[in-house]
């Protein structure tokens, strides 16, 4: 096993998020409708990401032996596989009704969603990220972007959450 095999399972992590994602919103939404932006991709997504690798080498080179930690790196993983299951869970059961976007004004179609894994989760899309993103990390045994991300996201979701769920109580 090496830090190789990290790097290797982090790039397929992002090519299945970002793929699967994209399958998904063309298959509800249509190919027109998807943009990078609403697949998530931004200048500071890629920003993250490209600091995660560059942490990964960079202990590579300086303190390999944080690289080692196998447990840890495949406690990571299982944070990537279990929320994939959750977020793509979240978008299948919700449809046309998950979009990238938060809506501001109401559809015919919009609806609550309280069955299936929207019974046990209040925001599944939102934790499946979260999870995915730090598990990420995790996988890669990069302590300042696991670290850095959770709080990002942490913050990122504690502000967007409350405008979410404003929005739903005005439809």
């Amino acid at each position: 096993m090496s830090a190789r095999r990290q790097a290797w399972q982090f790039a397929a992590a992002l090519v299945f998020f970002h793929g699967s994602e994209y399958v998904l919103a063309a298959a509800f939404h249509g190919r027109r409708n998807v943009t990078a932006t609403s697949l998530l991709i931004s200048k500071q997504y890629v920003l993250a990401m490209s600091f995660a690798m560059l942490e990964h080498l960079t202990e590579i080179l300086i303190f390999p032996e944080v690289k080692e930690y196998w447990f840890i790196s495949n406690i990571g993983l299982l944070m990537v596989l279990i929320s994939e299951i959750i977020r793509k869970l979240a978008v299948v059961t919700a449809g046309r009704a998950f979009t990238h976007v938060i809506r501001i004004y109401h559809e015919d179609q919009h609806q609550l969603i309280t069955h299936g894994v929207y019974r046990f989760m209040r925001h599944p899309g939102y934790s499946g990220f979260l999870i995915w993103a730090v598990g990420t990390q995790v996988m890669l045994c990069n302590p300042v972007s696991t670290v850095a991300f959770t709080y990002v996201l942490w913050r990122f979701f504690s502000k967007r959450i409350p405008i979410f769920l404003e929005a739903v109580l005005w439809l």
